[in-house]
């Protein structure tokens, strides 16, 4: 079945059906990892939005027990080609019968390439996957101009709080819409980690006595989560030791006065180096993030630039002053991507003074 692009600035393009044929109107994306399309496909951070695989064969391990969290959550999927027989001794099945499964339309048979470009040249805009050839520019180009991702932090995080068992430290880990790994990473480690929902108030996470706090990565426009950032600045005024990554990250600089703002295109995939300030040592990180904490409106006795990204400069980090708080921007639990900035786990152990 035949399947269109229709992008918010009037571009068409046209390619073949996969996954369900609903029509979707979402904000259009790309993503540059080469593996990992299963945990990018089921990662909270992507929902409100479709996303472009930039690496023109996907599919070809297809589905593997290596998922984010317990569904998919982009709202359309856009390949080049897509492996039609995968293989891989741990393979459950296709991408494509999996987005059947999920209600999830697609496109592929595009040359997604250009697409990148234009979205690089023009910036991050919104688009619809449509099957229905008799589409009408007229009526979808207002429509898409309107569409807001919204709130999508209430859609994707945990309905109650669980556990995970563990000998070591406890951790609150504030659900803003994380990827499994975050609280792998800490119990591996030994942490116990109690997972509660955005909504959570600040005193029902500092009555549990944790050692350390965790604020996770997650989807939208930081600045719509205004109830957050309000409990957000109460934990910072507890000086219990936190760290947080990507909309975590975000939402403790918004908490404490600092200012975010959306980039032309965001930073997505597996490939991008990070600058450590205080050894001036560089990591490689997976990164999945459309906005950015502003340095210029930063406040030093408040906080001061921890990271910064290689190619672009803009902020990948801050370190909290006269506070045992950091926060990074990208994803030191990977999945996928390198495991380069894992030690940052260790440190966060060490802030709530150590193994024991």
């Amino acid at each position: 079945m035949r399947a269109f692009l229709i992008l918010e600035d009037g571009t068409v393009f046209a390619g073949e059906s996969i996954g369900s044929t609903r029509e979707v109107i979402s904000e259009i994306v790309f993503n540059t990892s080469m593996t990992g399309y299963l945990e990018v496909l089921t990662d909270p951070s992507y929902a409100g939005q479709a996303v472009v695989m930039t690496y023109p064969l996907i599919g070809n391990y297809g589905i593997t027990p290596d998922m984010e969290s317990e569904r998919p959550w982009v709202d359309g999927y856009i390949v080049r080609e897509l492996s039609r027989i995968p293989s891989n001794f741990r393979c459950e099945g296709t991408i494509q019968d999996f987005l059947k499964e999920h209600d999830i339309p697609g496109i592929c048979g595009i040359d997604t390439r250009a697409l990148t470009k234009i979205l690089r040249d023009k910036g991050t805009m919104n688009g619809m996957i449509t099957t229905n050839e008799d589409y009408d520019l007229d009526e979808i180009l207002p429509r898409l101009a309107a569409y807001t991702t919204g709130d999508v932090v209430s859609k994707v995080t945990c309905a109650a709080p669980k556990v995970l068992p563990g000998d070591g430290k406890r951790v609150a880990l504030l659900d803003l819409g994380a990827k499994r790994n975050i609280a792998k990473s800490l119990n591996d480690r030994g942490c116990e980690v109690t997972i509660y929902p955005a909504d959570t108030p600040a005193e029902t996470i500092l009555a549990g006595n944790p050692d350390g706090i965790m604020l996770s990565n997650g989807p939208g426009d930081p600045k719509e989560c205004t109830e957050v950032i309000k409990e957000i600045k109460k934990l910072y005024d507890s000086d219990v030791p936190i760290f947080a990554i990507c909309l975590g990250h975000q939402l403790m600089a918004l908490a404490t006065g600092a200012d975010t703002h959306k980039m032309k295109y965001g930073h997505r995939g597996g490939n991008h180096p990070v600058k450590d300030l205080s050894t001036g040592r560089v990591y490689i990180s997976s990164q999945n993030h459309g906005y950015v904490v502003d340095v210029d409106k930063l406040d030093p006795s408040i906080a001061t630039p921890a990271f910064v990204n290689v190619n672009d400069g803009t902020n990948e980090g801050l370190k909290y002053t006269g506070k045992n708080i950091f926060t990074v921007q990208f994803h030191p639990e990977a999945c996928p991507g390198p495991q380069d900035s894992g030690y940052l786990f260790d440190r966060f152990i060490e802030m709530m003074g150590g193994d024991q």
